[in-house]
């Protein structure tokens, strides 16, 4: 990192850690997650397993739980292979295509109710993220004399991303529950939405009517909620329809909350 400055900043990029009402309400409540439980104890995650059984005798050795804990083990190993160095590892073998849908919305459903739509505290948290980056391209749109462009580079995870996503209003075309899944054109896909090196890019032109921004996602243009047909609206417009939030989200006022008044979101 010679010649950069950088800063370890927690606080702006682990702010779930510091949110009452998302630690209390989601994080450490074993009711968060239950449509995740039902679909782990349901007829399509025991179909996975009856077909596993046949190639490595698991429930020979293991209770049932860790047996659900080293099915999904196996398929991270082969995902990761695969994504990371491209290679079919042998863990590959023991899944078949439907094996692999039935495990990757596992995943989904559980990033879903963790920290994406499904409890409407996960995104909240995501508050000081969502104001930094705004004023930063308020700065960044205003007139310059001198030195570089000015740029701001966040480093984090998917914990980080995924609720800063969720509350800008994208992937929300349904609430996934068990069934979801069978429906056709699933836009909350998280292996799409944060492979490795996931990012998350926000451009700021410099235009005759006005600064316009452009949003990315992994390097593919992504239309902001409300305007599906401009790939780069004007700033001041993003603005507008983002003002809820920036006026309104309160990150001390909405974590302290109790948290049984941040249940699930069912919005479709």
């Amino acid at each position: 990192m010679d010649g950069y400055n950088y800063e370890v900043d927690d606080e702006l990029m682990r702010f779930f850690e510091r949110c009452r009402g998302y630690v209390e309400g989601v994080e450490n409540n074993h009711t968060a997650l239950l449509e995740v439980e039902k679909f782990k104890h349901g007829e399509e995650m025991q179909a996975v397993r009856k077909r596993l059984k046949g190639n490595v005798p698991f429930d020979l050795f293991f209770p049932f739980r860790a047996l659900l804990d080293l099915v999904e083990a196996a398929f991270f190993i082969c995902s990761y292979e695969l994504s990371i160095k491209s290679i079919h590892s042998p863990w590959c073998f023991l899944f078949d295509e439907s094996d692999a849908k039935v495990l990757e919305y596992s995943f989904d459903l559980k990033q879903f109710w963790k920290r994406s739509h499904g409890h409407l505290i996960s995104s909240l948290s995501s508050c000081p993220l969502f104001h930094h980056i705004f004023r930063t391209l308020d700065k960044a749109g205003r007139p310059r004399r001198w030195g570089p462009e000015p740029a701001s580079v966040l480093v984090g995870h998917a914990e980080t991303l995924i609720p800063l996503i969720s509350l800008l209003g994208l992937y929300k075309d349904q609430t996934l529950t068990i069934t979801a899944h069978l429906s056709v054109g699933r836009s909350f896909r998280t292996s799409h939405i944060i492979p490795y090196a996931a990012n998350l890019l926000f451009v700021l032109y410099d235009c005759q009517r006005g600064p316009r921004l452009q949003l990315l996602i992994n390097e593919t243009p992504l239309h902001f909620p409300n305007f599906q047909t401009e790939d780069a609206p004007l700033y001041r417009d993003v603005r507008a329809a983002y003002r809820y939030l920036l006026d309104g989200c309160d990150f001390n006022r909405e974590c302290e909350r109790k948290p049984e008044g941040r249940g699930p979101n069912t919005e479709l």
